[in-house]
């Protein structure tokens, strides 16, 4: 799949075409005899993209055990729709392949599913006392690393323009996956998820169905809140893995695997199958209201 440049003058005018071809063509698919006939999950990072984590799991591996449960699921309640999974194990999937496998089958959907994490702080902290000059107590201090475990709920996110101060550390982390990739210079030619003035140029490449993924993404977010989840919204941000996509596309954040109880939930049975019937649950009433 060649992958068009980030950084060059001229493509923010081949962007502004491109979406206006794209979203023109895009609409008429819609109001034709439209059906859902495939649909891709792709289950977040994977491989040597796997460092975030909480207590005892990581999210590379609940975000697969969530898809591959979600992609069951479909085949039993949906068995016209093909799944598609962008990895079915535990390996390392280059961002622009994930979409570039959904463009090449022709996806109807794009579901991308992950945890979501806070960002680490640094502090000091006092780990003992040493005696100074005429028996003064001095502190010891000690720089320790720490994270929020308070923060949970789940949102979900479609391509969107992006502005430079909206970069926040679920979007850096989610694109920098990028620099994983050995050949990211050649595939995303100079994009660097750590440059703000980046976002601006990959906020032109979002994708064309935004109208679609933003119903989609909110029926996701209605069938959480509808079993008690913190609703943290629906958001349009620059991400990587949704620009180039060529059907509705949302990143999904199922939970906070930080805080200790959003861990338990999505590793329990129960947790895992409230959060998929979540999911196939919003993809039936997308599905009813695009083929009607």
């Amino acid at each position: 799949m060649k992958n068009i440049a980030l950084v060059r003058p001229n493509v923010i005018l081949i962007a502004f075409i491109s979406i206006f071809i794209i979203t023109s063509t895009g609409y008429q698919a819609f109001t034709q005899d439209y059906k859902i006939k495939t649909i891709v999950i792709d289950a977040g990072h994977g491989g040597k993209d796997g460092s975030t984590r909480g207590l005892y799991s990581t999210e590379k591996d609940v975000a697969l055990k969530t898809a591959l449960r979600l992609g069951k699921a479909i085949e039993q309640s949906l068995p016209d729709v093909k799944v598609v999974y962008t990895r079915s194990e535990d390996v390392f999937i280059p961002l622009y392949d994930r979409i570039g496998l959904a463009n090449k089958v022709k996806a109807d959907l794009f579901i991308s599913i992950h945890c979501n994490d806070m960002p680490v702080y640094r502090s000091s902290v006092v780990t003992g006392y040493r005696k100074g000059k005429r028996g003064k107590k001095i502190p010891i201090t000690e720089t320790v690393s720490r994270k929020s475990t308070s923060t949970r709920g789940t949102e979900t996110f479609v391509s969107g323009m992006g502005r430079m101060n909206e970069q926040d550390e679920v979007i850096k982390r989610e694109n920098e996956a990028i620099l994983l990739e050995d050949n990211y210079k050649e595939n995303y030619e100079g994009f660097d998820p750590n440059n703000p003035e980046n976002y601006i140029i990959l906020s032109l490449m979002k994708n064309a169905y935004r109208t679609q993924s933003l119903k989609l993404a909110k029926m996701v977010q209605d069938q959480y809140i509808n079993v008690g989840r913190i609703d943290r919204g629906v958001q349009e941000k620059s991400l990587a893995v949704l620009a180039r996509a060529g059907m509705p596309a949302i990143l999904t954040e199922i939970g906070f695997i930080s805080n200790p109880t959003e861990e338990d939930y999505m590793n329990s049975e129960a947790g895992q199958i409230e959060i998929t019937n979540c999911l196939l649950k919003a993809i039936q009433n997308y599905k009813a209201s695009v083929e009607r």
